[in-house]
């Protein structure tokens, strides 16, 4: 055969992968994930979980593709942002970036996060007692309340979106029983990355009285004072609020929150008052409370659009996934909500009834309630 005849066969080309090596002289049994402009940052992803060769040594090969032969952009988390990444100092650490062609890479890790912490003490809230007995005329009693400001909230001139939360004793008194959220640690961290500027309105709870006041209506707990304690929160306490701080007055700015009791009040809250509050923080509600909630009030409303962030854990109780699961489909089928209830469900599934479980969601439920545009 003639060679001018043979066809052109060009040698097959081999595409290059990358390898990232990580050290990290601060280890413990959580995995590493690589959380980047290639995967939308997601934090937990097993598709880029690297592989522990040795105590404090991990790599990891990225797949064949496109996406990885630009420019990566990335951090190394033990999978979640309460869990990335730190500098020797305890400081949040920069992006990372591979642009070159080269087809490894070795980086290091000083420290890592963890449940948000270790925080920096100038960026803690300053915390404001507003009064040790603040008048609650709609059940004839008093209260003691807080008032948690952002750390430069003196110098400062802006506005902010206000939280109300339940159960003020367990919030961030070092000293609490039970526990606290540290949720003045976890504002300080949150600070750092852009969130969380925002002031917190602490409600201390009425201790023997406690069940009866978060409890709404007629429920296996008996009839309930939570009503009364809801227009308290409302029609006393919010103006007050309003007319202190420098708050951003709207219902979008504005949320309800807690845990337990706490939170199954905070629900109704929202239910009832959608032209109060537009955002819902709903930890390990008490569904059990009230097995049959009714929706049908919900009719009655011009429906607003509305954040509620749902968490349970899995080791809470035989049924408050269940229930929690439920109560979330029931809400989203109702047509009078009109699409207007946008909910985010995170189910822990090692999760317990308890403050270190929802000292870790805190954060995360401030950020896509108040400062995300994600649905869900």
């Amino acid at each position: 055969m003639n060679s001018e005849s043979q066809p052109n066969i060009s040698p097959p080309q081999v595409k290059k992968t990358k390898t990232i090596f990580l050290n990290t002289s601060e280890d413990d049994d959580r995995p590493v994930y690589i959380s980047g402009n290639f995967n939308k940052w997601a934090t937990q992803d097993r598709r880029f979980q690297m592989k522990k060769i040795a105590i404090g040594k991990y790599e990891f090969t990225f797949p064949e593709g496109e996406e990885f032969e630009n420019e990566l952009i990335y951090k190394f988390t033990k999978g979640d942002w309460s869990e990335v990444e730190i500098d020797r100092y305890g400081n949040r650490s920069l992006n990372r970036h591979w642009n070159n062609d080269k087809e490894t890479k070795t980086e290091k890790v000083a420290k890592w996060r963890k449940n948000w912490l270790p925080y920096r003490p100038s960026q803690l809230p300053k915390i404001h007692l507003i009064s040790e007995e603040f008048e609650i005329p709609q059940l004839n009693k008093t209260r003691k309340i807080w008032a948690l400001l952002p750390h430069d909230y003196e110098t400062s001139d802006e506005q902010y979106p206000v939280l109300y939360l339940h159960d003020a004793q367990n919030l961030f008194n070092e000293n609490a029983k039970f526990g606290n959220w540290q949720i003045d640690k976890k504002l300080a961290v949150m600070s750092d990355y852009g969130i969380g500027k925002i002031i917190i309105i602490a409600v201390e709870h009425g201790e023997s009285e406690r069940l009866q006041e978060y409890n709404v209506g007629k429920t296996v707990l008996g009839i309930g004072s939570g009503k009364k304690y809801i227009r308290f929160i409302t029609d006393t306490l919010k103006p007050f609020v309003d007319k202190t701080f420098r708050t951003k007055t709207e219902r979008e700015f504005t949320g309800i929150g807690g845990s337990s009791m706490g939170g199954l009040v905070s629900i109704f809250s929202g239910l009832i008052y959608p032209e109060v509050f537009g955002k819902l923080m709903v930890f390990s509600p008490s569904l059990w409370v009230i097995p049959k909630i009714k929706f049908g009030f919900l009719d009655f409303f011009e429906p607003l659009e509305t954040r509620l962030y749902l968490y349970a854990g899995g080791n809470e109780s035989e049924t408050m996934v269940k229930h929690v699961t439920k109560f979330r489909k029931r809400l989203l089928k109702r047509e009078s909500l009109n699409g207007k209830m946008k909910i985010r469900l995170s189910i822990n599934e090692e999760g317990k009834h308890n403050e270190i479980y929802w000292s870790d969601e805190f954060p995360k439920a401030i950020e896509w309630l108040f400062f995300s545009t994600k649905e869900d």
